[in-house]
């Protein structure tokens, strides 16, 4: 049998990117062929892509890319937040930010195909899994191409914002920042989708119905349904001038709404989408100890 040194498991390392232990055992297991090695390592990796695959995937990273009217945002997620600070993860979420906004793809699925350096990005993606032995995946992206401008702004990397506008620079890196720290739902409010509205007009008309009964067993006479309308229809307005980014008070100067600080400089918004990492995915919780134990488990197969 070959002996296997520490030069060729280097080398099978720099080719595959998999953990040293693993490269050495696929390396004894090949008796020192390199091709079959890497052959070996390629399955067993995509064996832990596919255990790792049923889990939940919460925390993560949004990426940004823009080279000139082109650009694309990109949300990709990871089990733990310890990972989503991981230099190829990172490395990877910029990839797939750079992929979208050149090739423009359709979908997800779309995305996972495209090619990079002889592979696909789902081959990156699979390797990394099995490299780290936690679950990742792409869960959406925005792709922006415009004859206006393009400005992004991450907060950190669990809130990202692109936004298309007309106007100066500084305008744009503006707007980008306050979306991030407000986040609209909308451009305007005639774009602030009907569902919201619905659940916002049902939420008032609980409260004004709690402060009718409380009239009531009070002795007090309930006010007249033509204001409670009345109110119920300035909740709403309320809310949608609180959720709609043109109205919104400019954080840099709560003395302006952003549509007049665009009228002022002489600017405006297009269009614009916001990530949070996580929003809407339910995180599961598991008992700690529990949690340990498992994965020492999953790591001795």
């Amino acid at each position: 049998m070959a002996a296997i040194t520490a030069a060729m498991v280097g080398e099978l390392r720099a080719k595959t990117d998999a953990p040293m232990m693993e490269c050495k055992k696929a390396l004894t297991e090949a008796e020192g062929d390199m091709a079959r090695a890497e052959e070996i390592l390629r399955v067993k990796l995509g064996g832990k892509a596919s255990k790792a695959a049923s889990r939940i995937t919460a925390e993560g990273v949004v990426a940004a890319y823009i080279a000139g009217n082109v650009g694309a945002l990109v949300e990709i997620n990871s089990e733990t937040d310890f990972v989503a600070k991981n230099d190829d993860f990172l490395a990877m979420a910029n990839l797939a930010a750079k992929l979208v906004a050149e090739n423009n793809p359709a979908d997800v699925a779309a995305l996972a195909a495209l090619p990079h350096d002889g592979k696909t990005f789902d081959d990156v993606r699979t390797a990394l899994i099995g490299k780290i032995g936690e679950n990742m995946t792409v869960r959406r992206f925005q792709r922006f191409e415009t004859t206006a401008k393009l400005a992004s702004y991450l907060h950190g990397a669990r809130i990202g914002v692109m936004v298309e506008f007309e106007g100066d620079d500084q305008v744009g890196k503006d707007v980008a920042m306050h979306i991030a720290a407000m986040k609209p739902v909308s451009l305007s409010a005639e774009q602030v989708p009907a569902e919201l509205i619905e659940k916002e007009r049902s939420v008032a008309q609980l409260k004004a119905q709690e402060d009718a009964d409380k009239a009531v067993a009070e002795g007090k006479q309930p006010q007249s349904a033509e204001i409670v309308a009345k109110r119920i229809d300035g909740s709403v307005q309320k809310y949608l001038k609180e959720v709609s980014l043109l109205n919104q008070a400019f954080v840099k100067n709560d003395k302006q709404s952003i549509e007049q600080m665009l009228k002022a400089s002489n600017a405006s918004v297009k269009a614009f989408t916001m990530y949070v990492v996580g929003e809407g995915i339910e995180k599961k919780v598991d008992d700690f100890a529990a949690e340990v134990a498992a994965q020492m488990a999953a790591n001795k197969q």
